[in-house]
C-alpha cells in the first residue's frame, strides 16, 4: 500500500494512536474531516503542515485496518 511509511505509532505521541509523520496529527482526525465532506484541498488549506500524500496515507491505512490487517503486516 502506498504511503505507509507515512503513519507512526508512538506511545508518546497522541496516546499512541496512529499519527501522521510523528506529528499530532491522528489519523482519525484526518479521515473525520474526509467524512464531513472536506476536500483534499479545504484540509490542505487549513492545515499547511499536511500533504497531499499524508491524506492518502490515512485513506491506505484505513483500507488496511478495514482488511483486518495491520501496519506490521504490511510492511
Amino acid at each position: 500500500m502506498q504511503h505507509l511509511e507515512r503513519i507512526t505509532i508512538d506511545p508518546e505521541i497522541s496516546h499512541g494512536k496512529p499519527c501522521i509523520r510523528g506529528m499530532r496529527w491522528p489519523v482519525e482526525v484526518v479521515i473525520d474531516m474526509l467524512g464531513a465532506g472536506m476536500s483534499f484541498d479545504e484540509i490542505l488549506e487549513d492545515h499547511p503542515e499536511l500533504e497531499r500524500e499524508d491524506i492518502l496515507a490515512c485513506l491506505s491505512y484505513a483500507k488496511l485496518l478495514v482488511s483486518g490487517r495491520s501496519l506490521r503486516e504490511a510492511a
